[in-house]
């Protein structure tokens, strides 16, 4: 389970990270990062922890499914949270083909957004 203090619960934080930030799609979902806007230079500031929300529609299947689903995003991500700047904003917005997708290819999905938006890979 992801820990409370690296979930985004707030609008303000979806928004800017899907409004303002990268996004890489994959068949099972949307990724979308804001990175960190802190200067890590700068003297008595401790930078922010990244943060991760998740969007589970009503397309994506019923009650258990998006709720499977979403277990699924956070266990995942709990293994990738260090992987991105301090202070990033994260939203992964699941797609309808997301409730069928079983824990492997949602795993293979995020990964592969994950290093497009970090590691910077071709469009």
């Amino acid at each position: 389970m992801l820990p409370t203090e690296y979930r985004l619960r707030r609008r303000e934080g979806f928004a800017t990270a899907v409004r303002r930030g990268r996004r890489a799609g994959r068949p099972a979902l949307v990724v979308h990062l804001r990175s960190g806007a802190t200067d890590p230079h700068a003297p008595g500031e401790s930078a922010p922890p990244t943060r991760a929300g998740f969007v589970v529609s009503k397309a994506v299947g019923g009650a258990v499914v998006r709720n499977k689903v979403k277990r699924r995003l956070r266990h995942l991500m709990r293994d990738r949270i260090d992987l991105f700047p301090p202070g990033s904003l994260v939203v992964v917005r699941a797609l309808p083909g997301a409730g069928d997708a079983d824990h492997a290819q949602l795993a293979r999905d995020l990964d592969a957004a994950l290093k497009r938006l970090l590691g910077g890979g071709a469009r």
